[in-house]
């Protein structure tokens, strides 16, 4: 793991693929055990939420089937603190049990609304498992029910976290150096 550059800012590692994948293993048995006998439906948020959910997906141990969103809230390196849904569901929700996944919550805007719009669509049971969680950064009672991480509130790349659409595909986290 090295230093990588994008946009004239450096990023170092912060958490190696082998710690993520571990930690992805864990999730994943959790949710086998808490689902055990239901079929959930994964609720993917795009983009950055796709490679965890790729991975948490495969490794479940129950039938479970897997859709998208689409959501926007980030502009650059900060939340425009607004959320715009870019990609709609297309799935009956009514009496399904939903798990979203998504990369990252950090003030929590995101996650609070499109948990309330799943809950007002009938679901049986709406659950949150994120790959990072900002606790420091959070404007509204939210908590993921499966986190991955807990992390400072800084920027971070990487394992499908991206500036300005770039370095999603790194398979480690990288946070900003500090200079």
């Amino acid at each position: 793991m090295d230093k990588v550059t994008y946009n004239g800012m450096t990023f170092v590692p912060y958490i190696k693929e082998s710690t993520i994948q571990g930690r992805i293993t864990e999730i994943a048995a959790q949710i086998t055990n808490d689902y055990s006998g239901l079929r959930p439906l994964f609720l993917c948020v795009l983009t950055g939420a796709f490679p965890f959910a790729a991975d948490l997906f495969r490794s479940v141990g129950i039938d479970a089937e897997i859709s998208f969103i689409r959501l926007k809230s980030y502009e650059g390196t900060s939340t425009t603190g607004k959320v715009k849904e870019v990609m709609g569901l297309t799935e009956n929700l009514e009496g399904r049990d939903v798990i979203v996944i998504e990369d990252i919550v950090d003030t929590g805007t995101t996650i609070k609304e499109l948990v309330e719009d799943l809950k007002a669509k009938g679901t049986a049971s709406v659950k949150v498992a994120s790959l990072l969680f900002k606790p420091e950064s959070l404007l509204h009672d939210v908590k993921p029910d499966y986190t991955g991480f807990s992390i400072p509130s800084k920027f971070i790349i990487g394992f499908g976290l991206d500036l300005d659409g770039l370095a999603r595909n790194l398979r480690d986290i990288y946070v900003l150096e500090e200079k």
